[in-house]
């Protein structure tokens, strides 16, 4: 296959056992609360016919030679790097925001790099399972889910130093066929929606650490997991359908004592190759975000400098600086993502690793901006996104008039597309998808602190003290 359809990824996920717990109940996949983050997942597979991504969005497996969608390819070199970050920020302008299949891919392509170091070092073998895994993956089209961060427990304890050994997932038993593992993974995106959900560890890991020190994929309806669910969603419209795709969700995913068989555990007790894996997981996966997060800001910078031409005050001085400030931030993280494709590396497995000081430089002006790009947007806006009445009072026949006269600002822009634009800016910046959507912006991929650490770790101060030493004739 290596191609599905919106309507096959539909069907298998209808397929899947009931495990997910939402508001009390207990629901299947097909629930209609599900739908809009079941759609915004189903227009991926949709977008492949889409004439501005052709070449973009698929990609030639190197392990099959078949094509195979661009959100589930190894990168093999700077190239696939640069069409995954590009892909990435045209899906996410195409739809109005988040496009949730990166962290499972992200996720394998840290496991193809590790799991192979890892076989060399130990001569384990993760690898060849690793492989035919993701033959499978591809062969089938599939949607992978990242579980990554523990619930932690006391932060400043390590694993082995908790009250609760269970507050960081954790292999509790290993058995001839496989390993059964316990314990509780946060902050999953896209986990109601994904095929696979593939763990991987959330921190640096000691000798102490090494029942902790587990990575693996299963199936997201495996017997033992439940996925506790936060859904948000914006207020459905009844009259002014808009092209946006509002539908994030977040679960709480739970282990309860779940079995994993050895073809698919991909590292068992290595705290070293564990602790090398949590941070390209996170490498990967804020690779992605020079991707995603430009599409952001390209949509910010839309709205905003719209709703100033709507306000009548589009050429105003201020609004084109405000203007200037969000292109410079957007094409700035754009532009680190570059620099991380084509100064990446290969691995021993042949995967591209993009380079980490410029991903997390990337990802991490994408995150301090953030709050200030809304802010720019509320301030052009002005208070009617919080305050817009209701939809069905634009067409209760009793005050509709009124209400589109005093809808007007500037001459010619008719009251039905003012009121189309500030019903957006609603969504965009009063919603619970906007609050939820501003602190993931923030903390997904890693919080700015981690960024932070990330450079200052890898980038070569020394040399730079050298350089200022060798300039002022300073002998050591």
């Amino acid at each position: 296959m290596g191609i599905c359809s919106a309507g096959e990824y539909k069907e298998r996920m209808y397929r899947m056992r009931k495990n997910i717990y939402m508001g009390g109940e207990l629901l299947g996949r097909d629930d209609p609360r599900l739908k809009p983050g079941l759609d915004l997942i189903a227009d991926t597979f949709e977008r492949v016919n889409d004439p501005a991504l052709k070449g973009l969005i698929t990609a030639t497996s190197h392990l099959t030679g078949e094509e195979i969608h661009r959100l589930n390819h190894i990168h093999q070199n700077p190239d696939d790097l640069l069409k995954k970050q590009e892909c990435t920020r045209v899906m996410c302008q195409k739809v109005g925001g988040c496009i949730q299949r990166c962290m499972g891919i992200d996720a394998l392509n840290a496991l193809s790099v590790v799991t192979k170091d890892c076989d060399d070092a130990f001569g384990t073998e993760y690898y060849p399972r690793f492989v035919e895994f993701m033959k499978n993956f591809q062969k089938n089209d599939l949607v992978g889910n990242c579980a990554q961060s523990d619930v932690k427990g006391d932060r400043a304890r390590r694993p082995f130093e908790q009250s609760d050994p269970d507050l960081y997932l954790r292999v509790i038993e290993k058995k001839k066929d496989g390993i059964v593992v316990r314990g509780c993974k946060a902050h999953n995106s896209n986990a109601p929606f994904c095929d696979e959900i593939v763990v991987v560890p959330t921190r640096l890991m000691t000798d102490k650490d090494a029942d902790w020190s587990v990575a693996f994929a299963i199936p997201a309806d495996t017997p033992g997991v439940k996925q506790v669910v936060r859904l948000t969603t914006t207020r459905p419209r009844k009259y002014l359908h808009s092209r946006y795709f509002f539908g994030l969700a977040d679960s709480m995913t739970i282990f309860d004592d779940v079995f994993v068989p050895w073809e698919r555990v991909f590292l068992c007790g290595e705290y070293y190759f564990a602790s090398i894996l949590a941070m390209l997981f996170a490498t990967y996966h804020r690779h992605s975000y020079t991707g995603c997060k430009p599409a952001i800001t390209d949509l910010i910078l839309g709205a905003s400098a719209l709703v100033a031409e709507y306000n009548g005050v589009g050429d105003a001085s201020h609004v084109k600086d405000k203007l200037a400030d969000l292109i410079a931030v957007g094409e700035l993280v754009y532009a680190a993502g570059i620099a991380a494709s084509v100064k990446s590396t290969p691995a021993n497995s042949g995967t591209y690793i993009p380079n980490i000081i410029y991903t997390n430089v990337g990802r991490y002006h994408a995150g301090v901006k953030l709050y200030h790009e809304f802010e720019t947007l509320a301030d052009l806006a002005g208070g009617l996104p919080a305050t817009l009445p209701y939809e069905e009072d634009f067409f209760n026949p009793e005050i509709k008039d009124l209400l589109e006269k005093y809808m007007m600002r500037k001459d010619g822009i008719s009251a039905e597309n003012q009121h189309r634009l500030f019903r957006s800016l609603s969504d965009m910046l009063c919603s619970a998808t906007a609050g939820v959507a501003l602190v993931g912006g923030l903390h997904g991929g890693g919080s700015p602190i981690m960024e932070k650490i990330a450079i200052r770790n890898t980038y070569d101060i020394d040399a730079r003290k050298r350089m200022v030493k060798r300039l002022c004739a300073i002998e050591d």
